[in-house]
């Protein structure tokens, strides 16, 4: 642990001590990079006990499985948006960590990539438990530096920016220096006083993304003088998720051959896709990640004997055809 992992770690116990558990938000659209940063933070060695809140758009959890350590510290909400209904859950599991704040130092909330994180903010403000118990220390956006710009007009990514105290600019690697400069310029004018870093991987030090105690409730207001009110939040219903969930094991060729032609064909309406898979019946887990035409996949956590193995694939986007994204998945299955 470095000198700086240890004046952090001091610093956030403290704030726990004294009374109110350090929160930092992590926002961002769909494949920014969060869950990436998210599992970076609970491998360093920074010495805190951090407890974690996912949140899923759709009604099959997916992230849940790709966070470290997530059989033990995670918590998570299938609603949709981490606001509206939903923060009532998020009130209430704060509320429940409450009761055992003695086991954890810090707080991290990683909402879903279609959340305003206006109203996540307003929770900590019109709930006396949370107003009480816990300081929000810093809402950190995470950018896809490729593909933000196909999205930018969105009301999400609007206020995920707006609202940032830091902005990473995430895959440097997949864009131009000239192209990362203009898209700097860009987010700094939309919001001048965030933090910008431009990562890899979401490569930060720490230090620069916790315990910062950056977030400022006037910049909040000045952004949406009501964001403190009971107003309905809009979102876009044009967007929507297709969760697929089957038993059995994949041929890995008929797979790839179905979900490369699918993205080739479809790919500019799928704004993400995720999912784990038992491919060949290998001893691991396969992890599918995709953002519009940009695939990853590679081996996840092994499967346990004692366990049934399952095959779970999500995709969020527009004009999505679920029956014929389920007949194509069904097709790769090796026959029983």
């Amino acid at each position: 642990m470095t000198a700086a992992e240890q004046n952090l770690a001091r610093s956030a116990a403290a704030s726990g001590v004294l009374g109110k558990i350090p929160v930092t938000v992590l926002t961002g659209y769909l494949g920014a990079g969060k869950t990436t940063l998210l599992n970076r933070i609970l491998t360093e060695d920074h010495g805190l006990r951090i407890a974690v809140i996912v949140n899923e758009f759709g009604e099959i959890g997916i992230d849940n499985q790709l966070v470290v350590g997530a059989d033990e510290e995670i918590f998570e909400m299938n609603n949709g948006c981490i606001c509206c209904t939903v923060r009532g859950d998020l009130i209430r599991i704060v509320g429940e960590l409450m009761q055992r704040r003695d086991e954890f130092d810090y707080l991290l909330i990683e909402t879903t990539g279609l959340a305003d994180p206006g109203p996540v903010i307003q929770s900590f403000f019109v709930d006396d438990t949370m107003a009480r118990r816990t300081a929000l220390d810093a809402v950190v956006t995470v950018v896809d530096s490729k593909h933000v710009l196909a999205h930018w007009d969105s009301e999400e990514v609007q206020e995920q920016l707006a609202f940032a105290d830091v902005i990473l600019l995430n895959k440097t690697d997949l864009v131009s220096t000239a192209e990362l400069a203009a898209l700097e310029q860009r987010v700094r004018g939309l919001n001048a006083l965030a933090r910008i870093h431009c990562t890899l991987q979401c490569v930060i030090p720490l230090q620069a993304v916790m315990d910062i105690k950056a977030f400022d409730l006037r910049n909040a207001l000045a952004i949406e003088p009501e964001f403190l009110s009971e107003q309905a939040h809009e979102h876009d219903d044009s967007v929507y998720s297709v969760a697929l969930s089957e038993p059995g094991t994949l041929d890995s060729t008929l797979f790839n051959r179905w979900l490369y032609q699918l993205v080739q064909d479809q790919g500019t309406n799928i704004f993400r896709l995720k999912g784990i898979l038992d491919l060949d019946g290998e001893a691991r887990r396969f992890v599918v990640q995709g953002v519009h035409m940009t695939l990853d996949g590679r081996p996840g956590k092994p499967w346990r004997a004692d366990e049934a193995r399952f095959n779970q694939l999500v995709f969020i986007g527009r004009d999505l055809d679920e029956s014929r994204l389920r007949d194509g998945f069904r097709s790769c299955l090796v026959p029983a």
